[in-house]
């Protein structure tokens, strides 16, 4: 982990990267969210990335994240990007502003049950690279899925989400990266959603330069924020 006295240098740094890439892509550095992810991070860690400006955090893990809430500043918008089970929805009604592991059509209906008319925003998993390991509807059953969650009551679908392939092959990153922007530009070009259809989730520490060039507009960071984790 970082020494917390390089954490607001850190920020800098990505937020330059963010910015040259966006540069690169003929768009505009404004336009990119920057999501502070803090998994297994101490509350000291997550206040010193607040000082330095950061107002979006994200978790992976819902009783880790809900322990955080209380501790630190309210206008903090808390973003839940780890698997969420149906069991832990519960604990999550809410506490998070943006809920970017939806991925199944169960899990939505799930949430939509116990959410009443909470209005919760959530993003759309899509798996493109194929892997078994990672979670997310297939490319083929995105625009059929998206479909069917934004009709449920309580959710408001805001976009999709992705996390790149498991390879150092950078093309094999940029073509997942063009595949869910694709998905998403065909949902855009059905009208879908309106306005409100406007998140395209995608890139991490090591890959999101690539994928502000291919389209995102919220990227993940952590490790290139606060060093590894322990």
């Amino acid at each position: 982990m970082v020494n917390l006295s390089d954490i607001l240098g850190h920020i800098r740094d990505v937020q330059k990267r963010i910015a040259e890439a966006a540069v690169r892509a003929k768009r505009q550095p404004e336009d990119i969210a920057l999501l502070a992810v803090t998994k297994t991070m101490p509350v000291e860690v997550i206040k010193k990335a607040y000082e330095g400006g950061l107002r979006d955090f994200g978790e992976n893990r819902v009783q880790e994240a809900v322990e955080k809430v209380g501790s630190l500043p309210s206008d903090i918008r808390w973003h839940l990007i780890g698997q969420l089970q149906s069991n832990k929805i519960n604990k999550i009604l809410g506490k998070f502003v943006l809920i970017h592991s939806v991925d199944s059509l169960h899990l939505a209906e799930a949430l939509s049950a116990r959410i009443g008319l909470e209005n919760q925003e959530v993003l759309l998993e899509v798996n493109t690279s194929g892997e078994i390991s990672k979670a997310g509807v297939a490319p083929e059953e995105t625009i059929v899925t998206a479909e069917k969650i934004a009709k449920l009551p309580g959710l408001k679908l805001k976009g999709l989400m992705t996390v790149g392939p498991l390879t150092e092959d950078p093309q094999k990153k940029r073509e997942a990266f063009k595949k869910l922007k694709g998905l998403f530009e065909e949902l855009k070009g059905k009208g879908f959603m309106g306005t409100g259809f406007s998140i395209l989730s995608m890139g991490m520490s090591g890959d999101f330069e690539t994928a502000i060039e291919e389209g995102s507009t919220l990227v993940r960071v952590g490790t290139a924020l606060f060093g590894s984790r322990g």
